[in-house]
């Protein structure tokens, strides 16, 4: 057991976690991430453990179960202060899973409030007057509002929570964060005495996290997405330090395996294949038709990977998943591609690549359950919400770099830059 073991925290699939723990290392803590609730004691001396769940469109009892697990192995472990961390987008389905996750957390904890909110400025998402905004488009209006699995049309998070929740939801607005921690503590009073239990909160930039998060420490329960946790660690004492973001050399062959269908990776693809390098896309009818559409793709990459970086994707626009999922159904098309990419990850890691980014939560999520890896040590950041990891794995006995990207997150020439990053 870690005796420093400052913070628990419960992500809901993989790159949300890699993306939480990114802030946390920027801001100087040491950061371990395991996948799924570790069978046994934490081996490792750090300051906050992510725990990579794969809960954000299961069924909602499930999702319930899986974090109350977390939280149990958590506690367990010494943590004190808990973080239940979603998408910056929010997105979910109809019932949930963030309002029922976060009233079975609190049931736990037995905690009478806590505070919602998935703004990152940095990543071009904030909350004003309880409403998300992806850059400068409301989230209804960007996006997100066609995504296979969980389109979010409506913007106003109060309605959005207050939907999934039995508990009464509030709003602490922008001009109570910009006062300051004091001003948010007593807005969290007066929403207390009114039977308000979970509050959104305003943020419109990293001053308002960092404003917001002295009021926080007292809270034993936190929601959001990763933006609030840029201001935790100083509420410990820590500060920004390169040491927790140290990670063991780069190595091996270099791969991009992709699965999101986001507008950002699909701009991300552009990006690799108008650089003149390897790529290959994979089709979700070939898959369900019974052909071998994984080892067609790992032979593929054999005759490219000595060159430098390939790619292998399923990334489609809209009309096109639509399409595919009309004729495969929703879950079935999802399903499909995510096991072949992980097929594919894991081949590709067996021929030798040791740098490997992959793009989608629910890919990343497949990816490494294939590979057999049980838990990341959190390295520096590539892009807001996108750290370079190392972990062990059967396939890797020495271990690799790995990238789990969100697929709204990243620049376009994402998939480049990350490996010359890597190489220093």
């Amino acid at each position: 057991m870690s005796s420093r073991l400052k913070l628990g925290c419960i992500a809901d699939d993989s790159t949300g976690a890699t993306d939480l723990a990114n802030n946390l290392v920027r801001a100087g803590m040491r950061v371990v991430q395991t996948i799924g609730v570790p069978p046994g004691p934490l081996d490792a001396d750090v300051d906050a453990v992510v725990v990579a769940l794969k809960s954000r469109t299961i069924a909602a009892e499930d999702a319930v179960a899986q974090s109350v697990a977390a939280l149990r192995w958590l506690q367990a472990q010494g943590a004190t202060q808990f973080y239940f961390k979603y998408c910056s987008t929010f997105d979910s389905t109809a019932r949930g899973n963030i309002g029922p996750v976060t009233e079975a957390l609190m049931d736990a904890l037995d905690v009478p409030f806590t505070i919602a909110t998935p703004a990152f400025p940095e990543n071009q998402r904030t909350v004003f007057k309880g409403h998300l905004f992806v850059g400068d488009l409301l989230l209804s209006d960007s996006g997100m509002k066609d995504h296979p699995l969980t389109p979010m049309t409506d913007a106003n998070l109060v309605r959005v929570l207050q939907a999934q929740c039995k508990r009464k939801v509030g709003l602490i607005d922008y001009q109570v964060v910009g006062q300051g921690a004091d001003a948010v503590r007593a807005r969290i009073a007066e929403l207390k005495a009114q039977g308000v239990a979970i509050a959104i909160v305003d943020a419109v930039s990293n001053a308002d996290l960092l404003r917001l998060a002295p009021a926080l420490a007292e809270l034993p329960l936190l929601t959001a997405g990763s933006g609030v946790a840029i201001g935790l660690p100083g509420n410990h004492g820590l500060a920004p330090s390169s040491q927790a973001a140290e990670l063991p050399p780069a190595e091996g062959l270099q791969a991009v395996v992709s699965g999101s269908c986001s507008v950002a990776t699909n701009r991300q693809v552009l990006d690799f294949i108008r650089s003149g390098r390897p790529a290959l896309a994979i089709d979700p009818l070939r898959i369900a038709a019974g052909e071998d559409v994984a080892a067609e793709a790992l032979a593929w990459a054999g005759q490219h990977l000595a060159s430098g970086p390939v790619l292998v994707y399923s990334t489609a626009e809209p009309a096109a998943v639509r399409a595919i999922q009309a004729q495969l159904g929703v879950e079935q098309a999802g399903g499909l591609v995510e096991q072949t990419i992980a097929r594919i990850a894991q081949g590709l890691v067996e021929a030798g690549v040791r740098q490997l980014v992959v793009a989608g939560g629910e890919t990343s999520g497949a990816c490494v359950q294939a590979l057999g890896i049980a838990q990341l040590r959190i390295g520096g950041q590539i892009d807001p919400g996108v750290p370079w990891c190392h972990a062990a794995s059967p396939a890797a006995p020495g271990g690799l770099h790995l990238a789990l990207k969100s697929g709204n997150f990243g620049t376009d020439d994402f998939f480049t830059k990350a490996f010359t990053l890597l190489q220093g």
